[in-house]
């Protein structure tokens, strides 16, 4: 049974979309057999491995009809073909919408994974910036969580309140748990973010990560190219950070 791990925070532009797609890429290049599944109508981690965000089937379909199994595209990408990428469109945008009507609306996605998690050590989620039901989706299907945060006050304020969200799907699958808090995109030149660095490790101790996401613009033109970083040049620094960051989560389970 495959690790399945929700990347996950209310907050927009922490950090989600390139943490799943790095850290799926640096399992992988340790030898994990990993499936990233987008549920951001958004689906920035679709483009982030160059696949088309208007693709015949994508994860909206197989949401809305248990028949219809998830559609899953192997990225080679210098890989060794150990990488999988359920893409997503605008139409799970539409999904959320329709799945308010639906019976087990937030056991759809757990449906899905439990289907495919046999061929896989690692499946991560990337999640929209809400905590609506496409999120929640995501947490009931996962056995862990990562949380993204960047080291300014709001960003903590919304840990609190994603904490309080997991406390509620306990309820529906009771094995989740908090894998870790990364902090990301930090910039420990702003007296600010030092600051608000060290009450997150004091405050929440071990769960958050050794290795920290530094601001780094490699990581996001890679992402624009439709590349993880460990197949763009000057990114080199970004891949170390990655590749300590999959040794955690491989060192936590």
């Amino acid at each position: 049974m495959a690790i399945v791990i929700a990347v996950a925070n209310q907050k927009g532009g922490v950090g989600k979309t390139t943490t799943t797609a790095n850290l799926g890429a640096a399992l992988a290049l340790r030898g994990c057999r990993t499936l990233l599944i987008d549920m951001d109508p958004q689906s920035n981690l679709t483009s982030a491995f160059g696949l088309e965000k208007e693709a015949e089937h994508n994860v909206a379909g197989a949401l809305l009809d248990r028949k219809v199994s998830l559609p899953i595209v192997n990225v080679e990408n210098g890989l060794q073909a150990r990488l999988d990428v359920v893409p997503a469109d605008l139409a799970l945008a539409s999904a959320e919408a329709a799945l308010m009507n639906k019976l087990g609306r937030e056991l759809r996605l757990r449906d899905q994974v439990q289907a495919v998690d046999a061929r896989y050590t690692h499946i991560l989620i990337d999640t929209p910036p809400s905590l609506g039901l496409l999120t929640t989706n995501a947490l009931v299907a996962a056995t862990s969580v990562i949380i993204p945060t960047e080291a300014r006050f709001f960003s903590v304020q919304g840990l609190q309140m994603l904490q309080e969200t997991i406390e509620e799907v306990l309820y529906l699958n009771p094995r989740l748990r908090i894998l870790g808090i990364l902090l990301s995109k930090l910039d420990r030149r702003l007296r600010e973010e030092r600051q608000v660095s060290e009450y997150v490790r004091k405050r929440w101790g071990d769960l958050v990560f050794r290795t920290e996401m530094g601001t780094n613009s490699k990581i996001l033109e890679a992402g624009a190219s439709g590349n993880s970083v460990f197949r763009y040049n000057g990114a080199e620094k970004a891949a170390e950070l990655y590749f300590a960051l999959a040794d955690e989560v491989l060192e936590r389970g």
